[in-house]
């Protein structure tokens, strides 16, 4: 089997094979006939397995050199992007990754166990099922009698087209134009082009304080350098850090801003319903890099944020900043003129012990 040159970095490659659910397994059977799979993988201790009948196509690859493939579609660009006129600079922005070696079956017990649990917990993390066991009578025949079967990730190769074949120039343009639209992803795509382009020049909507950059999308690790900062913040007097985390992964839109290092100094988000309200919270800047200019900048992205702009009304609530609002034109609710009709503002406050999360298992 000839190996397709494939370049990118072999660390992207292990976090798509963990990250993607589905992935193609291609190779060719002992009468020479190509075969071509998909299935649900999942990464262990440095193998990406899957699982399946003992008998059928799967198995006929077993000790076959094969190909394992997982791709994730970044962003769709239109041809009006780049040129008014032309169709050509229509593409598509893809992460992928493959893996190339021997299909080998996976007989301990144990270890056939232990990638059924993880393939679990990647499909079902909620939980709600007794988790499995090789020696458990409720999966004993059901780990003997499948196949699992794998491949090391050593020949891993991965390509990341992010629009490293365009110009500075033409990259900051598209940054513009992907924020400009607005579509599910396109925050995100964008942050992925800046990581994958250290050289792509910085976009008006993007200017951040000196010594410091500013992010319109913030991937889910974040969430726990968040709900560190916000932490014994005045508002966060009732709320954990477990919930702070699940509340920026929530978020309609969240935005950042990170030192020189990496390091987050700066956080944002709000809840949003695209056409009436949108709510601002948890503002906030580290210690050492207020009156910089860093809130300023946050509070102007997410304003801005195509989840946020689009919303009639914006509210927030603030002890004591009151000045930075206002100039965005944030006024109290007491100053606008008083409605037609009498309203009560009521909350429903749920016990601290509830169980997390919008999918529970069965019998939470």
């Amino acid at each position: 089997m000839r190996r397709r040159e494939f370049h990118g970095s072999e660390a992207l490659g292990r976090q798509l094979f963990s990250e993607l659910e589905v992935m193609q397994v291609a190779g060719v059977d002992p009468d020479g006939l190509p075969v071509l799979k998909s299935v649900n993988g999942v990464v262990d201790e440095g193998w990406v397995c899957f699982h399946g009948s003992p008998a059928g196509e799967k198995t006929s690859l077993v000790g076959r050199p094969v190909v394992a493939s997982v791709e994730e579609t970044v962003a769709r660009l239109p041809s009006y992007f780049m040129d008014a006129q032309k169709a050509c600079p229509a593409t598509t922005l893809y992460r992928a990754a493959q893996a190339h070696g021997v299909l080998q079956e996976i007989e301990e017990p144990v270890r056939k166990a232990r990638v059924l649990q993880r393939l679990m917990e990647k499909l079902q993390p909620e939980g709600g099922y007794v988790p499995l066991d090789a020696e458990s009578p409720l999966y004993r025949a059901q780990v003997k009698g499948l196949l699992i079967a794998g491949l090391p990730l050593d020949a891993l190769t991965t390509k990341a087209k992010l629009a490293q074949n365009r110009s500075p120039a033409e990259r900051g343009r598209l940054l513009e134009r992907l924020w400009e639209r607005g579509a599910p992803g396109d925050v995100r795509a964008l942050e992925l082009i800046r990581e994958a382009n250290p050289g792509t020049p910085v976009p008006p909507f993007l200017q951040a304080p000196g010594g410091a950059t500013l992010h319109a999308w913030l991937p889910p690790q974040a969430a726990k350098d968040a709900a560190a900062m916000l932490t014994g913040e005045y508002w966060n007097d009732v709320f954990s850090a477990d919930e702070l985390e699940r509340a920026h992964l929530g978020a309609t839109a969240w935005v950042g801003v990170r030192d020189g290092a990496g390091a987050l100094v700066g956080t944002a988000r709000a809840l949003a319903d695209g056409g009436k309200y949108a709510w601002v919270y948890d503002v906030c800047v580290r210690a050492d890099w207020r009156g910089r200019g860093v809130g300023k900048a946050m509070m102007r992205l997410l304003l801005e944020h195509p989840a946020v702009r689009g919303c009639r009304v914006v509210r927030l609530g603030t002890r004591d900043a009151q000045a930075l609002y206002a100039g965005f034109g944030f006024v109290p609710i007491g100053a606008l003129p008083p409605r037609p009709y009498a309203t009560t503002d009521m909350v429903l406050r749920r016990p601290t012990d509830m169980p997390a999360g919008p999918h529970r298992p069965p019998g939470a």
